[in-house]
């Protein structure tokens, strides 16, 4: 079993395969665990496509699954895993984190109040928001 994790989610994969430094996940696999779609044109969210570099096509593409990791480095996109290769983080890009900041909009995130209802940054977004935290530590 592997677990990948992206941005707001964590997805346990029980079909994909680790190599080294590749990471074999099949479409469907893909889109739970990234949001992004494996199409004839290459890898799709929303507007963006990114192909598959034809130079490397055999590399990347091996039956019925793409190796995301070799994706997602070409990409410009960190990936790191653990020893085991059985979990992976698949980052999100110095170009898109810039973005980000230049916006000033947080990265949205769920937490709990007292009472166990949870709520979202992006629920109070074109409001002010005062956020304290603490830690015993």
């Amino acid at each position: 079993m592997i677990t990948v994790l992206h941005e707001q989610r964590e997805t346990a994969l029980p079909d994909a395969r680790a190599d080294g430094e590749a990471l074999w996940l099949r479409a469907g696999d893909l889109a739970r665990a990234t949001g992004w779609d494996w199409k004839p044109e290459g890898l799709c969210r929303d507007a963006t496509c990114v192909p598959v570099p034809r130079a490397r096509a055999s590399e990347l593409v091996r039956d019925d699954a793409l190796d995301v990791a070799g994706m997602w480095r070409h990409m410009g996109h960190p990936v790191v895993h653990d020893r085991t290769g059985e979990h992976w983080v698949l980052g999100t890009g110095a170009q898109d984190r810039a973005g980000a900041l230049a916006a000033l909009e947080a990265p949205d995130f769920a937490l709990p109040d007292l009472d166990g209802r949870m709520h979202r940054l992006s629920d109070y977004r074109g409001q002010r928001v005062f956020l304290v935290t603490w830690a015993s530590w």
